[in-house]
């Protein structure tokens, strides 16, 4: 619980809450880790690669913190309103002021965005990123609210009445502080899910392509480069541009380029931009080195030609929602590659428990913390076959 602020103690808008709703507001994706245990995790990658869905595993704890910022909100707005008798009046400015401010750590500008009713991507659509807009947009805001405030009072009538809680924090609510703590809670929502779907997505990129490739034979490498460059793989690293989310290289001048995305059937042409990108890649230099592509995507649309797209590049898309989808990289890596694995012709039903038994010897906390291998230039001269 926030320390009880005077009005002229009030700067920023996280003063009004607590130490621990401002950290559920920068959780990342190895908060998420520690929140619910390794084990927990493991779960949800061995529920990935027998085809369920991510989302399905994730979205309960999405709820949670929405549901626990919600209530931040509520008691923001209680804070604010104890503080001074004109809070709420006065937020949509006080908003704005923050907003122009430099150097504003991302949670003091989620707050202040939310109380305008925007997300980072609102700001940036909207607003084109141009914080001399804010004024602007704050007045039609408020111009918006209280129109819509007053049709709905003339239909239904006026709302009074009183929020208080046991350590003496209260307010006086009508529709306007409801309006503006609804359009607060709305964009916090969709901000909170946005995030989300990133973080979790960009941890389980790794963790799932990760874990197949251990579980299929082949060593995980870092920074450091391997003594002999076969048979290994390294996952890629978010702060740097990227060819592929994982590189497996097989033996000398064959390897695969592994691209993971928990795309949707509502998203082929994100998928299609996947596979051409690849093809652009291998056009220019690297068209003598056998570099196959695996395109993974939760699933596509029953007419796409996304799958005939990837085979014209010497490229597979694979499906998560398939069940066993394993099992088809496999069969994939021994069409292009040669590569036998007892998977490649496991009966279905033995498959789950297969994949359960590996899991628990997979590092998953290396690939957490992985970074991209770099090709040093030692090795780019003295093994030019092993370039990719």
């Amino acid at each position: 619980m926030p320390k009880k602020t005077k009005p002229s103690e009030v700067t920023n808008l996280s003063q009004l809450m607590s130490p621990a709703t401002l950290k559920l507001l920068s959780a990342s994706g190895s908060d998420f880790v520690q929140q619910i245990g390794m084990d927990v995790v493991r779960g949800v990658v061995l529920d990935v690669l027998t085809g369920r869905n991510l989302r399905d595993s994730t979205e309960v704890l999405t709820r949670r913190r929405i549901a626990a910022l919600n209530l931040a909100l509520v008691n923001l707005f209680l804070q604010g309103s104890t503080a001074s008798d004109d809070f709420v009046n006065r937020l949509p400015g006080f908003a704005t002021e923050i907003l122009t401010r430099k150097h504003l750590t991302k949670t003091e500008r989620w707050i202040a965005q939310w109380a305008l009713g925007l997300t980072d991507k609102a700001f940036q659509n909207v607003l084109r990123d141009n914080p001399n807009a804010l004024a602007e947009y704050r007045d039609r805001y408020v111009e918006a609210c209280r129109d819509v405030i007053a049709n709905h009072k003339r239909n239904h009538g006026e709302l009074s009445g009183t929020l208080k809680m046991d350590s003496g924090v209260r307010a006086e609510i009508n529709w306007l502080f409801l309006t503006y703590l609804l359009n607060a809670v709305g964009a916090e929502t969709l901000a909170v899910r946005g995030s989300e779907k990133s973080a979790y997505g960009k941890l389980f990129e790794k963790l799932i392509l990760g874990s197949l490739l251990h579980i299929l034979g082949f060593k995980f490498v870092t920074s450091e480069q391997p003594e002999q460059p076969n048979r290994v793989f390294w996952l890629a690293s978010r702060n740097e541009k990227r060819e592929s989310d994982a590189t497996l290289l097989y033996e000398a001048g064959k390897g695969v380029r592994f691209d993971i995305g928990f795309i949707g059937r509502g998203n082929p042409e994100i998928s299609l931009d996947k596979v051409t990108r690849f093809e652009r890649e291998i056009s220019m230099g690297r068209s003598q080195w056998f570099m196959a592509t695996i395109v993974i995507v939760d699933r596509i649309g029953v007419k796409s030609r996304i799958e005939e797209s990837a085979r014209d590049v010497n490229g597979t898309i694979v499906q998560m929602s398939a069940g066993y989808w394993p099992q088809q990289v496999v069969r994939e890596l021994n069409r292009t590659l040669g590569f036998k694995h007892e998977l490649l012709d496991m009966e279905h039903g033995a498959i789950e428990n297969y994949l359960k038994r590996k899991l628990n010897a997979v590092p998953l906390g290396k690939f957490i913390e992985s970074k991209s291998v770099q090709v040093s230039r030692r090795l780019a001269e003295s093994k030019q076959e092993y370039l990719i």
